[in-house]
Formats: C-alpha cells, sequence, structure tokens
C-alpha cells in the first residue's frame, strides 16, 4: 500500500486569523499520510528578547491549532529563529505544537534532545523525520547545556580575485566536518530503525531567485548519501530548484506556505533601530520591496511561486517524487494548482532548476494535479 509524505515550507502565523489562508491547500494537505511544515518561529508567551540581529516577535500558541486543523502532523523546527526567545520560546513552541497533535523535531532542552527525530506509523510503514538549521546564528544552536535547534555549521570563505580592494570576492562555502558528521550519523541510524527517512534543513541564501549555495548540495546530498529518502530545504523565503539525486529528491528551498508577519514592514514610531535598519539593508542587499497591496506579505515578489512537495513510497519502498504547485495570492494564501491553472508556476519552478545548473526532468501526471520530478 502506497504511503504519502507531503512537505511545505516556512510557516509564519504572526497575524489575526492566519490560519485561514490554510483554506486552499487543506484537501492537499490532509490527503498525505504525513505533512510536514517548518514552524518558523516561536509560538509562546514569551517576550524575552534572546535574539542579537533582528529576533522575532512571539506567535500566538493557540496559532499552531490551524496548522494542525490543516492536515499537518510534523513540525520541523531547527531554524535561525529557534532561539529568538530564550529557551521558554523553545519549549512553549514544541508543548504547544504537541498539544494540538503535531509532534516536532529540531529543537530541545538540549542537543539530544533537538537531535531526537520524529518517528511515526502508517499503513503499517514507519516513517521518520529529522530537521537542522545551517544557517546559523551560533545563539541558536542547542548544547549539552542550552536549549535551541540541532546545527550543521557552515564555513563561508571570501576569496579577492584580483588586485582591487573593495571588489566583490568570490564566495566558497562548506560544511564543518564535525557537525555534518554527526548528522549523517543520525541520518543513518534513523535509516536502519525506518522504513522512509525525510530530512529538512533550513537552508539558503535569503529572498535571491535561483541561487543555491555549494554547502547546499554537499549537505543535501550527505543525507541522501546517509539514507534519507526525500530532503526538504527552507529558511530562503524563495523557491529553490529540485534535484533528484541516486533516486531521492532534494527540495533545495520550498520557499513561504502559509506565511503572514508584521515583523518585516517597520513601523517608524514603535520599531526598533535594528528593524528598520534591516528594512532598508534588505533592500540594498536583495533589491525588492513588498508589495504595498499586501502589508503582511513582506516578501520578494517571486516568492509567491511555491509548492508542495511530495513523495509516494509504494510497497517496495521505491519512492516516486513529485510537486504540487501551488500560487500565494492576493489574500497570502497558497492556492494549489492544476494544469492549465498558472502553468508559469511550474515553467518557473523548471527554470530556476535550470539557473541551478540542475537537469532534473519536469512532467505532468495523467491526473494533472502534480508535476513528477526524476
Amino acid at each position: 500500500m502506497t504511503v504519502r509524505i507531503a512537505a511545505v515550507g516556512d510557516i509564519v502565523l504572526q497575524q489575526p486569523e492566519a490560519g485561514k489562508l490554510f483554506g486552499p491547500s487543506t484537501e492537499v494537505i490532509r490527503a498525505a499520510d504525513v505533512a510536514i511544515g517548518q514552524i518558523e518561529v516561536p509560538h509562546t508567551t514569551s517576550t524575552e528578547t534572546a535574539g542579537i540581529t533582528v529576533p522575532s516577535p512571539p506567535a500566538e500558541p493557540e496559532m499552531l491549532q490551524s496548522m494542525a486543523e490543516a492536515g499537518f502532523t510534523v513540525g520541523t523546527t531547527a531554524g535561525n529563529h529557534a532561539f529568538d526567545l530564550g529557551t521558554k520560546g523553545v519549549l512553549d513552541t514544541i508543548e504547544a505544537a504537541a498539544a494540538y497533535g503535531i509532534s516536532t523535531t529540531g529543537t530541545g532542552l538540549n542537543l539530544a534532545a533537538a537531535s531526537t527525530p520524529v518517528v511515526t506509523s502508517v499503513r503499517g510503514r514507519t516513517v521518520g523525520v529529522l530537521s537542522y538549521n545551517c544557517v546559523g546564528p551560533r545563539e541558536s544552536w542547542a548544547t549539552s547545556l542550552k536549549a535551541g535547534a540541532a546545527y550543521v555549521k557552515v564555513i563561508t570563505h571570501y576569496e579577492l580575485d584580483d588586485a582591487n580592494p573593495g571588489n566583490p570576492p568570490t564566495v566558497y562555502t562548506f560544511c564543518d566536518r564535525s557537525s555534518l558528521r554527526a548528522m549523517t550519523d543520525q541520518v543513518a541510524a534513523l535509516a536502519d530503525q525506518v522504513d522512509v527517512v525525510v530530512v529538512a534543513l533550513h537552508k539558503g541564501i535569503g529572498h535571491t531567485p535561483a541561487a543555491i549555495a555549494d554547502y547546499e548540495y554537499e549537505v543535501s546530498r550527505a543525507a541522501v548519501d546517509a539514507g534519507a529518502d526525500m530532503v526538504v530545504g527552507h529558511h530562503a523565503h524563495i523557491m529553490r530548484g529540485i534535484e533528484v539525486y541516486r533516486g531521492a529528491p532534494i527540495f533545495h528551498g520550498l520557499g513561504n506556505f502559509v506565511t503572514v508577519t508584521d515583523a518585516l514592514t517597520p513601523d517608524a514610531d514603535n520599531d526598533s533601530e535594528e528593524l528598520k535598519a534591516w528594512a532598508l539593508r534588505r533592500r540594498e542587499l536583495y533589491g525588492f520591496e513588498p508589495d504595498p497591496a499586501m502589508p503582511g506579505y513582506p516578501f520578494h515578489p517571486e516568492s509567491r511561486n511555491t509548492a508542495i512537495a511530495v513523495i509516494d513510497v509504494d510497497d517496495e519502498g521505491r519512492v516516486r517524487p513529485s510537486f504540487v504547485p501551488c500560487w500565494i495570492d492576493g489574500e497570502a494564501r497558497p492556492v494549489p494548482l492544476r494544469r492549465g491553472e498558472r502553468d508559469s508556476v511550474v515553467e518557473y519552478i523548471e527554470r530556476i532548476s535550470r539557473a541551478a545548473g540542475l537537469s532534473t526532468t519536469f512532467r505532468w501526471l495523467d491526473s494533472g494535479d502534480a508535476v513528477a520530478v526524476s
């Protein structure tokens, strides 16, 4: 009997009634035996600020009920905002998700807890999920004595190729050997225990179309080599290309799903100096301004192209990967598309895959409700 696993990118529920934005996608999510979403920000009553850059404000714990009602059964929580609101923020998020029936992986009271997978049984098969933060900051990492996220440390090297000071350097990124080995050991151990392994990686260059950094290939393929059947990425808040490596799909970035917030739209009278400075720097770094008609969705215009990643696993353990293309509409709702409905989304995903040098094949299924990848 086939088991279906679905996964989406970042979920941010920081506006009133954000739960209704799941409406158009609920049927697709509920059709999966295991549905995975990235819980991007802490859901907590804490107001402690533990982040040193631009920390996320808290989301209400009760908002996770809408995620559960939409059909999500697993929440991945490793990410750059995991420790923004301190230990209480980490633990409140885990407890609130559990109260609504969402199992979490990726954060915990210490590193051992953060590295503990979710294991669930469906249709006589076992599915395991692990979650890692690859983008820092260091303050978000769990240790043996500190709450936070499971992580893979990534090193960045800048090389100036000519003698002109100030010229743009070539940037090289690669994984720290020790933390990469810790991840692959955990993936391999999980693969020995369950039938299907999904690894979620918080990774990527934010708000930048198509780009996939060197370390992203390294960490994603290492997860597959260790036994992962599916790798899903998020963090960049914009869709990335899709790769099939040794028969396993790597969704390098699933972009946004239900992602609404006021935190990135500064209030001239009330917001912190750090947030105001970030709004200016965002324009300089990424070259876009949010759509003023969507104040609760302050992201790159191209980020409205998104997808639900899917694998169907048959009785012999064969994995058939696909995705359901979605368009984030003017109300910030991800709307699943069928063949003939805004085909530009599939064309976009194929185009950014090609721009990244990936040779993945895309083909609409006969049902017209998903696109197979190979």
